[in-house]
């Protein structure tokens, strides 16, 4: 019966890599980072519940740019004991730094993309009066 409970609420690691689409090297990673915990049994990882959330914060975290080090805080503060409070409060103030740096980002990648289209002319008409059809 235990066993059957277990096996109803964990994911060995074919199944999170299949979930969550990563790669088995991914997950060990993680767990080497201690980013995620899961049960040992032998050669055998199992992952609970709690990890699989864990790892969709960490993909959702890599996603917008944070680093291992700052989820790893993020994920630390679940623990403390009032109601993720300072969790909720420390990830909005991460989230509001690093939108502020995409955005910035986006900006130099506009400019970037306007300096190389001008320069992508200017280099097709001078290969035009060279008689190399662009």
């Amino acid at each position: 019966m235990a066993n059957q409970k277990r096996a109803e609420t964990t994911c060995t690691i074919s199944k999170m890599c299949e979930k969550f689409d990563v790669t088995p090297r991914t997950l060990r990673f993680y767990e080497a980072k201690e980013l995620l915990f899961p049960i040992r049994l032998k050669q055998k990882r199992l992952f609970t519940r709690r990890d699989q959330a864990r790892l969709k914060l960490i993909l959702q975290g890599k996603r917008f740019g944070f680093s291992l080090e700052e989820i790893r805080q993020l994920l630390n503060l679940y623990d403390i004991g009032d109601q993720q409070t300072t969790q909720l409060a420390k990830t909005y103030e991460l989230a509001e730094h690093r939108l502020a740096i995409m955005k910035n980002q986006r900006n130099e990648l506009n400019s970037a993309i306007i300096d190389l289209k001008k320069m992508l002319k200017l280099g097709s008409k001078e290969l035009l009066k060279r008689g190399i059809m662009v």
